[in-house]
This record gives C-alpha cells, sequence and structure tokens, in this order.
C-alpha cells in the first residue's frame, strides 16, 4: 500500500507531473466533488456529468506534465477543461438526437436551456473567482469541509487549528459565496 501524498496543488501537480499516480489521486480525491457539480450544471444529468467528470480528469492526467501552474489551486484549470468537455459532449448529444430522431426541430436546445448553461456557466466563474480572493486558509477549509465532505473538527485537526476556526471561517466564506450567488441572480 503506498504513503498518501500530501502538499500543495503545486507539490502534487510537480509530482503528478513526474508521473507520481499518487499525487494525481489526491489531486483527484481534492477535485472531484466541485468537477462533478460543474459538468452537472452543464449537461445537466447524473450519468452525463459522471463522465464528464472521469474524461476531465483522463485529458488532465495527459496533459499535466505541460501544466505552469499560476494559482494556488488547480480548480480553475480543471474547470476549464471541464467546461470543454461539456461542451463536446452536449454537441455529441445533439447530433446524436439529430442523426438517430425524425424531425430536427424536436432535438435542439431551447434558447432557455442554453441561457441557462450560459449563466450557470458565469456563475461558476465567478464563484471560482471569489475562491481564489480567499486566504490560503479559508481555501483549505473550503476544500476540505465542502469538497472533500471533512468533518469541523477533522478539518480542524487536518490544519493544526481550532474547530470554532473552521465553524466560523467557512461560514464567512459560504456567506461571501452566497452575496455572489445572489448577486449574479439579479
Amino acid at each position: 500500500m503506498s504513503t498518501p501524498v500530501t502538499g500543495s496543488d503545486a507539490d502534487l501537480v510537480a509530482a503528478a507531473a513526474r508521473g507520481s499516480q499518487a499525487a494525481f489521486r489526491e489531486l483527484y480525491r481534492a477535485y472531484a466533488r466541485p468537477v462533478f457539480w460543474v459538468a452537472h450544471g452543464l449537461v445537466g444529468n447524473r450519468s452525463d456529468a459522471e463522465d464528464v467528470m472521469q474524461e476531465t480528469f483522463l485529458v488532465a492526467w495527459r496533459k499535466i506534465g505541460a501544466l505552469d501552474l499560476v494559482s494556488e489551486s488547480l480548480l480553475p484549470w480543471l474547470v476549464t477543461i471541464c467546461r470543454f468537455q461539456s461542451a463536446n459532449r452536449v454537441r455529441r448529444l445533439q447530433r446524436d438526437r439529430v442523426n438517430t430522431a425524425g424531425s430536427v426541430e424536436e432535438n435542439l436546445p431551447s434558447t432557455v436551456q442554453v441561457e441557462d448553461q450560459v449563466l450557470g456557466s458565469m456563475l461558476v466563474e465567478r464563484v471560482i473567482a471569489e475562491l481564489g480572493t480567499l486566504s490560503p486558509l479559508d481555501q483549505a477549509i473550503f476544500r476540505l469541509c465542502a469538497s472533500e465532505g471533512f468533518a469541523y473538527q477533522a478539518a480542524a485537526e487536518q490544519l493544526g487549528v481550532s474547530h470554532a476556526t473552521v465553524r466560523n471561517r467557512l461560514s464567512r466564506v459560504r456567506t461571501r459565496l452566497r452575496a455572489v450567488v445572489d448577486s449574479e441572480g439579479s
């Protein structure tokens, strides 16, 4: 059994670029859930979102050696790949429906569906940008609790801070993100 690899995203990316499957596995564990939800928002169903998530990480594995990580988080790069994979999946599904159905018009997405996808994509970008403005500790707390599902106490132990620190900071982060979502909806 291999020892888990830990460290910053930059450390894990560098190790994965050198071929470390354990480092890439850690990145997958950290970001599979957020990538899935981005994909789900773009493709609209669980099955296709799972496929897009897997395709996103396959592309990431192939391209990670050439990646020059410019932020502290790998998530923006993964979301970009996810958006391309989602667009490809939607086009392929539309093409398949057109080729197998009698009428083309029945299979084209409505303007509302396309508008919802564009707005969802813009919202994801705003949320990611807002997450990028957080302190490294707040980013780590959000990643552990919101993305990886850690309990407050487990996250506190992992980060070497108190339970109250995790609870209070996560509450503030969620409030900031709600404000972004609410402002986008107005």
